[in-house]
């Protein structure tokens, strides 16, 4: 007999965001979106404005007033994020859900070191020692791939390199083990070899931790390389969602679209494809 399917660690049913305006009825900016998350890697992809960041805020309780968020459902590991209130997201963020965000420079504290920095949802979230959640520190500085721990440990986050800053970034989001890991562009501030190894670094995590991993991005040649299935949005909804290596597959006119149009030695110098939005919009 087969053994049942282990529940999602994420779970999201018609989640929409919206904002008002005076005089004119709400803005909408996410029209249902749905899709579930496990032990897996999954891509959110699409062009500036489609809803991949707002997304991610509704999921961590970060929509900025008077943003108003509703789902049929919004659960996180058994946790009914749409019931939650201040004192429960404290208690959620960081220890079940982390977020990396693009840049480093703006995320970490530059008046607090990079140990107080890592250890502080240790303080928040756990009631181990001075010395215990040192030592937790340094181990996690160790396993995100940061040479001399120690060293970085003392350092100010403007002594560390944009590279260096992010794998702080993810020792930070991961040293209370949380169950899913948020990526908003992690890599978009790196050269093109360092974003080869964040997201390495993220996808060799996410199965050492058996968490869920949901990179948001809007390079589908990345995210076809490292994510397991991918969705992609438009106009504040999913309108493909498909394993990662079937992106160049894609019948959908926007995802074909945006698959044309990643730069490459190829494309350089010659006119893109473009698409009637008029026709995506009907289609929505």
């Amino acid at each position: 007999m087969a053994e049942p399917a282990a529940p999602p660690i994420l779970d999201v049913a018609d989640l929409k965001v919206s904002f008002p305006r005076e005089g004119a009825g709400d803005v909408i900016v996410l029209h249902g979106v749905s899709f579930k998350v496990g032990v897996e890697r999954v891509a959110i992809v699409g062009e500036s404005g489609s809803g991949k960041t707002m997304t991610a805020r509704a999921i961590m309780g970060l929509v900025p007033p008077p943003g108003r968020v509703g789902a049929r459902r919004l659960v996180l590991d058994g946790i009914d994020l749409a019931a939650a209130d201040a004192r429960s997201w404290n208690r959620i963020r960081g220890a079940k859900v982390g977020l990396v965000l693009q840049d480093p420079r703006f995320a970490l504290n530059p008046l607090h070191t990079v140990g107080r920095q890592v250890e502080e949802p240790l303080l928040l979230h756990t009631k181990l020692s001075r010395s215990e959640r040192r030592e937790r520190a340094l181990a996690m500085l160790a396993a995100v791939g940061l040479d001399n721990p120690r060293e970085v440990y003392r350092l100010y986050p403007g002594e560390l390199s944009g590279g260096m800053g992010q794998r702080v970034m993810i020792a930070t989001m991961l040293i209370c083990g949380p169950r899913l890991l948020i990526a908003d562009e992690p890599t978009s501030a790196l050269d093109h070899d360092l974003r080869d190894q964040i997201l390495a670094l993220l996808a060799r995590l996410a199965e050492e931790h058996a968490m869920g991993l949901l990179l948001i991005s809007h390079d589908l040649q990345q995210v076809a390389q490292f994510a397991d299935r991918v969705l992609v949005m438009y106009g504040g909804r999913v309108v493909d969602e498909r394993p990662a290596s079937e992106l160049s597959h894609s019948t959908e006119p926007y995802t074909r679209t945006l698959w044309s149009c990643r730069p490459s030695a190829a494309t350089y110098g010659t006119r893109l494809p473009t698409l009637n939005r008029a026709d995506l919009e009907v289609q929505a």
